[in-house]
């Protein structure tokens, strides 16, 4: 299973419906299941995002100062982890951020750019990109 844990509700509609969108695309291949952590303030973020994490599982900070990846690097990554681990969880911080604790615990930090995302756009972008990922893997055509 992959899954997204993330701080804050999603309260434009235009985003609910692209997010709830690409989870349909991407559960016909995988299941996604998108976890939210109430506002606060990191410390207590991150030990709300702690509980959730999966020891199992091969846990991704989404992070400004993380790997970048291309869309076929992503999905060999994905790839890769899901024949060596059952659940892949990734981790969208607050508007401060992820808090050390969470930090010292994940595998691996991720970036897609520089710039910084409002939330929930960033939780469609990642969403996206899983199913592009997907459409790489299983070798079907995706636009470019």
């Amino acid at each position: 299973m992959i899954r997204i844990i993330a701080v804050g509700k999603i309260k434009e509609n235009y985003l609910v419906n692209m997010i709830e969108d690409y989870l349909k695309r991407v559960n016909k291949y995988h299941k996604v299941e998108i976890i939210e952590i109430p506002d606060d303030n990191p410390k207590s973020e991150g030990n709300k995002i702690l509980l959730k994490i999966e020891k199992n599982g091969f846990n991704i900070a989404m992070d400004i100062k993380g790997e970048k990846y291309s869309s076929t690097g992503f999905a060999e990554l994905i790839d890769n982890t899901l024949m060596h681990k059952a659940n892949i969880n990734f981790i969208i911080g607050g508007s401060d951020g992820l808090s050390k604790e969470v930090l010292d615990v994940v595998h691996m930090k991720l970036s897609f750019s520089e710039l910084t995302f409002p939330h929930g756009l960033f939780r469609a972008v990642l969403l996206e990109q899983i199913y592009r990922s997907f459409k790489i893997i299983n070798n079907e055509s995706y636009h470019k």
